[in-house]
């Protein structure tokens, strides 16, 4: 696997870097929040962070006025495990270096499966911005080095909360795993019963690039 920067020009079919914000205060907030040694926190939404400045003006200039939410993703992670994505854009805010493991939406089969062949691997390093496309597979950020990584999480309100309505268990709706988060699985990851298992290929790991 090649690691490439998010200043490549590669990342541009993925997302963006935002510049035209200033996001240190939430970058020292972060520093702040736990990150577990062995595993991955994520909690969706954080009063504290939803508090700052920074919140109005994302809701303002980035998701054009929607209600949205500012959580946090910390921990240690070195596999794919899964691809996600949200009807919408996801704002990924660096308080350490991080390695995002990306794919196309547009390269998920009818079947809903996806060759995990096909992603491709970017690092931002702390400070690092970006906003990831409603087409852009993702799911945890993964470790560009030994510490550990802790990354602001901004997305639409109730965005990965517990759905309200029974889904279908074909097509697109099949993946549907919480308001606003459709999701695929690879077998040799521990995911919850009922996920769609469709990832095809290797289970990668980034450890190798460290």
């Amino acid at each position: 696997m090649k690691l490439k920067a998010v200043t490549d020009p590669a990342f541009r079919t993925y997302g963006r870097i935002i510049t035209e914000l200033d996001f240190s205060e939430l970058v020292t907030a972060l520093e702040k929040t736990p990150c577990p040694d062995n595993s991955v926190v994520y909690q969706a939404s954080v009063p504290s962070l939803e508090a700052l400045d920074l919140c109005a003006k994302l809701k303002e200039r980035i998701f054009g006025e929607m209600s949205i939410q500012i959580g946090y993703c910390n921990g240690n992670n070195y596999l794919l495990n899964a691809v996600e994505y949200h009807h919408s854009s996801e704002i990924n805010v660096a308080a350490a270096d991080m390695i995002l493991m990306l794919g196309h939406i547009q390269d998920i089969t009818p079947q809903n499966t996806y060759d995990t062949s096909k992603i491709e691997l970017f690092r931002a390093p702390k400070g690092t911005s970006v906003e990831l496309y409603g087409t852009t597979l993702h799911y945890a950020p993964c470790n560009a080095d030994r510490k550990g990584f802790r990354v602001a999480i901004v997305l639409p309100w109730e965005t990965n909360t517990d759905l309200s309505a029974a889904h279908s268990a074909e097509g697109e709706d099949r993946l549907i795993t919480a308001k606003n988060k459709w999701l695929i699985g690879h077998p040799d990851a521990s995911l919850p019963e009922g996920i769609c298992l469709g990832l095809i290929g290797e289970n990668l790991s980034v450890e190798p690039l460290l």
